[in-house]
């Protein structure tokens, strides 16, 4: 107890140097604090817009049918749809079920012709789950049996709005072509440029029948937590073999999984530097501290201590500045957070994306502890350099410093 007596009293010899480090390091802990709950809430909301907008937490589809492109996909949708649903029903975790079909289709209005995706879904039950998809002008597709839902970029092309009345060109499994009429209830915007001038919704039966199929492509899945993925994924897998599930990181990897992987990469890159600064503005005060205790140091090796026992001295005074140091910047931080940033922060819209978004920083005990962990990695690695060298001198010369 002794060794953590005499560094926690050696703090209070120097008030005015010791404030310094732990400015120096609360100053630093603060801004990775801060910097962490910054990209976490952005990763968040990425998280959700991706998700609640369209992917859900993940899909079922026919094995390996993603990897490849087929003649005439409709023959290798899911046969028996309503068994896996009732399968996806009875595990624990899953919430809801979203059966959907996906076409290629051609749009009319007049003398107007886009081509676009079409998306046959049960809008009723999706309607109370895919809420990123950000309406502007109407409503969502709910009930309506001859209801479509545009993309912002195809209702642009085609010029309409609620209440105008489309026409819907599929090929048919047989190689026939179908069409339908459909009123637009609403048009939506994701941000994504690509998903909004593409996409299009229209009830499920109506989009197997100009298809002509009564199969499902996919079925998206509405999870009782993220962390309920893995163990969903192998239960569909070991029940249907025929059939594999995968993530919404997985499907959309291209903007939400890179995103991810730059925002991490960012963190790292902004942490080194923060750390440096911490571990220069340590360094340089601590220096300064041990060279004006040589003859103590010389005192105490003269007494019988040894190098290591001079360096632990060193080290837990340390240590106790950085948790400390740590501690204050985290308040700090979180409290100015709290109080003045509490609605969030306005984003610009991202690559490929049309839309801002706010931004709310996330926080979590893990970061405390990290952030702690890494302060005092730092404080320790600036205290052993500056110490090393002194401890180390010559008791003769150490007793004649002044």
């Amino acid at each position: 107890m002794m060794w953590l007596y005499l560094p926690f009293r050696n703090l209070f010899r120097n008030l005015r140097r010791t404030l310094a480090i732990l400015l120096t390091i609360a100053m630093g802990a603060g801004a990775l604090f801060s910097f962490d709950g910054f990209i976490t809430g952005v990763l968040e909301q990425y998280r959700e817009d991706t998700i609640h907008a369209q992917y859900g937490y993940g899909q079922v589809n026919t094995k390996g049918y993603r990897e490849k492109v087929y003649e005439n996909p409709t023959r290798y949708w899911i046969t028996n749809s309503g068994e896996v649903e009732d399968f996806l029903l009875d595990l624990d975790g899953v919430k809801q079920v979203f059966p959907r079909v996906s076409f290629s289709a051609l749009i009319k209005k007049g003398n107007t012709t886009v081509s676009g995706m079409g998306q046959g879904v049960e809008a009723a039950k999706e309607a109370e789950f895919f809420t990123s998809m950000n309406v502007e002008e109407g409503k969502l597709l709910s009930t309506e049996r001859n209801g479509i839902l545009l993309g912002r970029g195809l209702a642009n092309s085609l010029d309409v709005h609620p209440g105008d009345t489309v026409k819907v060109v599929a090929t048919s499994t047989s190689g026939l072509l179908n069409d339908a009429r459909f009123v637009v209830t609403g048009i939506f915007h994701t941000g994504s440029v690509e998903f909004d001038s593409r996409v299009f919704r229209i009830q499920l039966r109506p989009a197997q029948r100009l298809v002509k199929t009564n199969r499902v492509e996919m079925i998206s899945l509405e999870l009782r937590d993220l962390a309920d993925w893995d163990a969903v994924a192998k239960a569909v897998e070991l029940r249907f073999p025929n059939l594999e599930a995968t993530s919404f990181a997985v499907l959309d990897k291209i903007f939400y999984q890179h995103s991810v992987d730059w925002l991490k990469a960012q963190f790292g890159v902004v942490q080194i530097i923060i750390l440096a600064i911490v571990l220069l503005g340590i360094f340089n005060t601590v220096s300064t501290s041990v060279l004006e205790r040589k003859q103590e140091i010389g005192n105490l090796r003269a007494n019988g201590e040894s190098v290591f026992s001079i360096m632990r001295l060193f080290l837990i005074e340390s240590a106790l500045l950085a948790i400390i140091g740590s501690l204050i910047g985290i308040a700090l931080s979180a409290t100015v957070l709290t109080l003045f940033v509490d609605q969030g922060i306005l984003m610009p819209p991202g690559p490929g994306m049309t839309r801002q978004f706010v931004v709310s920083f996330t926080f979590g005990w893990y970061m405390v502890f990290y952030t702690i962990a890494l302060s005092t990695f730092a404080a320790l690695i600036a205290s052993f350099f500056a110490g090393y060298r002194v401890a180390k001198m010559a008791i003769a010369k150490a007793l004649r410093s002044f």
